[in-house]
């Protein structure tokens, strides 16, 4: 699976990124809104992993351009703060998921799959 991973949280998405790439994924990590959007334009992912709070351009920011540009990209949200905002701010045809941090990996890798095979449901909470 080719994942993209969009987060400003280096040590988070990069330990991320290297667990996954040891399940065989090949992956790719950005830290910046900007930088998801140069990555789709030069390869697109299977998934896209996207952190909502990302300072200058956020995660919904990034994601109301995806879907427009990618309709058919799978989007995983992620928040590491307890609270989420109003699901409504979700583009719902986009964002099927939003989990929140800490991540618990095996059900993280199972999402990933049903993701690229279209077989989740929309949710919200932590997994």
């Amino acid at each position: 699976m080719r994942i993209l991973l969009a987060d400003d949280e280096r040590d988070f998405v990069e330990t991320l990124a290297e667990r996954l790439a040891l399940r065989g994924h090949t992956v790719r990590v950005v830290l910046d809104g900007p930088s998801a959007l140069a990555a789709l334009e030069e390869s697109q992912p299977d998934v896209l992993v996207l952190d909502w709070f990302m300072p200058g351009m956020s995660g919904l920011d990034v994601l109301e351009r995806v879907s427009v540009i990618y309709p058919a990209l799978p989007v995983i949200l992620l928040t590491g703060h307890g609270q989420m905002e109003d699901g409504d701010d979700i583009p719902q045809a986009q964002a099927r998921i939003v989990l929140t941090k800490p991540l618990r990996f095996e059900t993280f890798l199972e999402i990933l799959e049903d993701a690229v095979h279209g077989t989740f449901q929309r949710q919200g909470g932590d997994s």
